[in-house]
């Protein structure tokens, strides 16, 4: 499973760690990414996203009550 947003294609950024003598090493910067059961085209599937895509509303989650009803 790779760290990768299916929504937004956000992935890992690279940059440099910097310290107070200002040497440089590199380093990476890991996306939020959560694995979480959302409705595509009413199928519900298990989708990884980031966190920005979860708050920002982009992913439609089902509800409390359609979760219980078939799980019965």
């Amino acid at each position: 499973m790779s760290r990768r947003c299916e929504l937004c294609g956000k992935t890992q950024a690279t940059g440099n760690r910097v310290s107070h003598s200002n040497r440089k090493t590199r380093r990476t910067w890991k996306p939020n990414i959560q694995r979480v059961l959302c409705e595509v085209a009413g199928v519900r599937r298990r989708l990884t996203v980031c966190t920005t895509c979860l708050r920002s509303g982009r992913v439609k989650r089902p509800s409390a009550q359609a979760l219980t009803s078939t799980s019965q």
